[in-house]
């Protein structure tokens, strides 16, 4: 039975949310989204200006004004969103970074709806973090035409996800709400997207299943299971309100990485090419 959530943060996030999502009166709201947009130094270059948005939750989950140009080569995985590469590399012993020195255990962090044959894949397999600030655009893409068979829903706390508190709370991966993707290239390639939510509303949408509900009164996983769901390269996947962090697991020796940790990154850009 679904019962009220039990972390703090989750009713903080949800209080906030209301906030960000009310419309005020048109001056009122120009006025919050011009102070939004001035202290995270949002750059509004591709996006409708400030003063069109009618609440902060619709100028955080802004739209593109026009689609971005990306490599449709079969082999070459895109980046998902804009964001900062915290941490990549190989996932040793089934852990991986959430920033240097500070580990987390992939098995775990995936939940008890993956099959074990599947987290076994990922032994010596590669890790990518991306870390969305609250001056990103927040929509997530698809980076590779990619077949997605599971969603799971993983409900837990809702800390932030700066560098301040991945130091701070060990595992805060694991600890934090989450939804995992199952998804698989056309030659049948494993590799994981894992969604996880942070402080102020917390909520991650998906397009192709609205019933995904996070934040809300859920406290128990639940999974999703698709059929022959098939995601085309660079089309809209979802999006973040307010921000968070994406983790990407591919299969042992399946991807080269192309991108840098510590470095920023846009959607669009190359990020890994797939090993023939």
């Amino acid at each position: 039975m679904n019962r009220k959530p039990k972390f703090k943060s989750s009713i903080i996030s949800r209080v906030f949310g209301k906030f960000a999502s009310c419309e005020f009166a048109t001056n009122i709201q120009c006025f919050i989204n011009k102070i939004y947009v001035k202290l995270m130094k949002v750059d509004l270059s591709e996006f409708e200006s400030s003063d069109t948005y009618k609440s902060l939750n619709a100028l955080f989950t802004r739209e593109l004004k026009k689609p971005r140009a990306f490599d449709t080569s079969e082999d070459i995985f895109i980046s998902p969103s804009d964001a900062f590469i915290s941490e990549c590399g190989l996932i040793e012993e089934q852990r991986a970074l959430q920033i240097k020195g500070h580990a987390y255990r992939v098995r775990e962090f995936l939940g008890d709806f993956i099959c074990k044959a599947n987290k076994d894949k990922l032994i010596d397999g590669t890790f990518l973090n991306f870390y969305l600030s609250p001056k990103d655009y927040h929509r997530y893409h698809v980076p590779l035409d990619m077949r997605v068979v599971k969603a799971v829903h993983i409900p837990g706390k809702l800390y932030p996800v700066n560098f301040t508190w991945l130091k701070r709370v060990e595992e805060l991966f694991i600890e934090n709400e989450r939804v995992v993707l199952e998804c698989y290239t056309k030659e049948e390639q494993l590799f994981y997207m894992v969604f996880v939510g942070a402080l102020n509303v917390g909520k991650m949408a998906f397009n192709f299943d609205t019933s995904i509900q996070t934040n809300a009164q859920a406290s128990i996983c639940k999974p999703y299971m698709y059929e022959n769901l098939w995601l085309k390269k660079g089309d809209e996947l979802g999006r973040f309100e307010m921000g968070s962090t994406i983790i990407m697991l591919f299969e042992k020796d399946m991807v080269e990485l192309t991108c840098k940790k510590e470095k920023a990154i846009r959607f669009s850009e190359e990020i890994a090419k797939i090993k023939k």
